[in-house]
């Protein structure tokens, strides 16, 4: 019987100690960290239907836009070979999967270590294993040492988006909502912050990268109150804190305007550090210069956008290519998301689909 019980007590002693749910104030969690449920997706499917039938995108998750945009045009059979240039929540990776049939290979890259990590075993529980699937961290800047090393594709998908389970988390800090450390970094391991970034440049570069990377009508005025803040010791360490220096630029402004207008200068501000802070256009630049080398005769390209700034290199690569005999065809309209998916995932509204075959 002593032994029994001695048995049941290192037994207990083995288990983890139950740890109970952190509690959350209200009748729902406002907090990204609270909201369990959707963090779960596998979990509790219903609450996340549930966010998305409300136009919503749940906590953590990554609402694929014009999956069936991107298939019909990509047309993949069994047995090709695909790149996903920028994996991210693998939404769009695992709808090209399902079409490959067991027969093929698709490799998806990405810089974040942290989302990536997160996306390979949620496809790996699903059952795409090495042998069809193989995940790199790596910059899509890369794609011809990737091709060197794998072979050359007959489609690749690029979603130059950033995926929502990075603007949602508060760590991360790529969105004025809500308060977190003023980071904007794809790999928060590597490189400078944005907070670092601020502090390291003069008045000129910063409003000429709010006006090139955004098209920000205020960049004088948010240039200038930055400036004054270093002045006296001060810089945004926060995201709040940028917003807070946005508001004050803005103050000159007729309150009833004042409200919508630095909501749009807080997001095409903080979308000129993510450019700046992660290289964007010059990683596009690079990804665009080195596209047709990778793809095999017939190799079809299918790339979303999100900015104005994008759209224009995607538009004149593909034209440019086109001309020199480079693809032999390419899109010759925009393709946007229908009305029912902007309805269903807002943050689709401003996306733009185009596409070019070798």
């Amino acid at each position: 019987m002593e032994e029994q019980k001695s048995g049941q007590e290192s037994g207990k002693q083995g288990q983890k100690p139950h740890k109970r749910r952190k509690r959350y104030s209200g009748t729902h969690p406002k907090k990204y960290e609270e909201k369990y449920k959707e963090l779960n997706p596998e979990k509790y499917g219903d609450t996340i239907e549930k966010v998305i039938g409300k136009g919503s995108t749940p906590a953590g998750m990554h609402i694929s836009i014009c999956v069936q945009e991107i298939l019909d045009f990509l047309d993949i059979k069994p047995g090709q070979q695909g790149l996903d240039a920028t994996l991210g929540y693998g939404g769009h990776t695992r709808k090209m999967l399902e079409k490959l049939e067991g027969h093929g290979h698709i490799y998806g890259l990405d810089v974040d270590p942290i989302e990536s990590e997160k996306t390979k075993k949620r496809l790996r529980d699903l059952g795409y294993g090495e042998d069809i699937l193989t995940v790199k961290l790596c910059n899509f800047a890369d794609i011809d040492k990737v091709a060197e090393e794998h072979g050359k594709f007959d489609f690749v998908l690029a979603d130059l988006g950033v995926s929502s389970m990075q603007i949602d988390n508060p760590e991360r800090g790529f969105t004025y909502k809500f308060d977190g450390p003023l980071d904007l970094r794809m790999n928060p391991q590597k490189g400078e912050s944005a907070a670092q970034r601020l502090k390291s440049m003069d008045a000129e570069e910063i409003e000429g990268m709010l006006v090139e990377n955004s098209d920000e009508p205020y960049a004088a005025e948010i240039t200038e109150v930055l400036m004054n803040w270093r002045k006296h010791g001060k810089s945004p360490e926060t995201t709040t804190e940028l917003k807070e220096a946005i508001e004050e630029a803005l103050t000159f402004l007729p309150e009833k305007e004042k409200k919508e207008a630095v909501k749009k200068s807080c997001q095409r501000t903080f979308q000129a550090l993510r450019i700046d802070v992660n290289q964007e256009f010059e990683v596009l630049y690079a990804f665009l210069d080195k596209l047709p080398q990778v793809m095999n005769p017939g190799g079809r390209i299918a790339i979303l956008t999100f900015h104005s700034g994008e759209d224009r290199l995607v538009k004149r690569a593909f034209k440019e290519g086109k001309k020199a005999g480079i693809y032999s065809e390419i899109c010759k309209d925009v393709i946007r998301p229908s009305a029912q998916e902007c309805a269903r995932n807002p943050r689709a509204k401003c996306t733009k689909m185009r596409w070019a075959i070798i």
